[in-house]
């Protein structure tokens, strides 16, 4: 497994009592799931650089910095990685304020373990979506970069699905040009099909910009 694909599936496990991060530690890595341990939500934001991909298991109730200031904190930070908090019984209103600060998901005390390896995998799975929607945009992202702004007003006319009369009368050429023009995108983008160039025009958000008067 390489290094990036490790950090996909490892599992930050936040929590002041030893004898809980222990226990968790023995479930996950007994499920075949790597894990990180730290000792207080302080500990894990000082290694917050460090830390790639995977999820984030959570207290709610910690000293210091609690589950819930955690979780602002990562918010405003920008941090991204699904974040399952634990609550004890009963602290439903507390698990409601969590969802609202941006948890994935929060499970009670005295969890099940199904229930919350269940949870931990969707987490990680959903990371890893995210994660290869982020890279499929940055491809994209490079890509449109390598269009000159004729072809980008080309594309902007294609996935707004125009014929090429109506971009060559838009853009004051000739449809023939249109057509060079046209192959030249679907050259540059690596697209097999108008459709292909649809996805990866929806997969930027390129559709809600068409009509703006730069793509750049």
């Amino acid at each position: 497994m390489s290094n990036d694909a490790a950090d996909a599936a490892l599992v930050h496990v936040i929590d002041d009592d030893q004898a809980v991060r222990d226990s968790l530690a023995f479930l996950l890595r007994t499920a075949g799931l790597a894990c990180r341990l730290y000792p207080s939500a302080s500990h894990f934001l000082d290694t917050l650089d460090e830390v790639g991909g995977g999820c984030v298991i959570t207290d709610v109730r910690m000293p210091e910095v609690d589950g819930l200031e955690l979780l602002r904190q990562l918010q405003g930070r920008g941090f991204l990685l699904p974040v399952i908090v634990i609550t004890g019984h009963g602290d439903v209103p507390l698990a409601v304020s969590a969802m609202k600060a941006g948890a994935a998901d929060f499970i009670e005390k005295p969890f099940d373990d199904d229930l919350l390896l269940s949870a931990v995998r969707n987490a990680l799975n959903r990371q890893e979506r995210l994660s290869r929607q982020d890279a499929a945009r940055a491809e994209v992202q490079a890509k449109l970069a390598g269009l000159s702004t004729r072809e980008q007003q080309v594309l902007r006319g294609l996935v707004l699905g125009q014929p090429n009369k109506i971009i060559a009368f838009d853009l004051g050429i000739s449809p023939r040009t249109v057509e060079i023009y046209r192959a030249n995108v679907m050259t540059k983008m690596q697209a097999g099909s108008l459709s292909d160039l649809v996805r990866m025009a929806m997969a930027v958000d390129l559709l809600q910009d068409a009509a703006s008067p730069d793509l750049s």
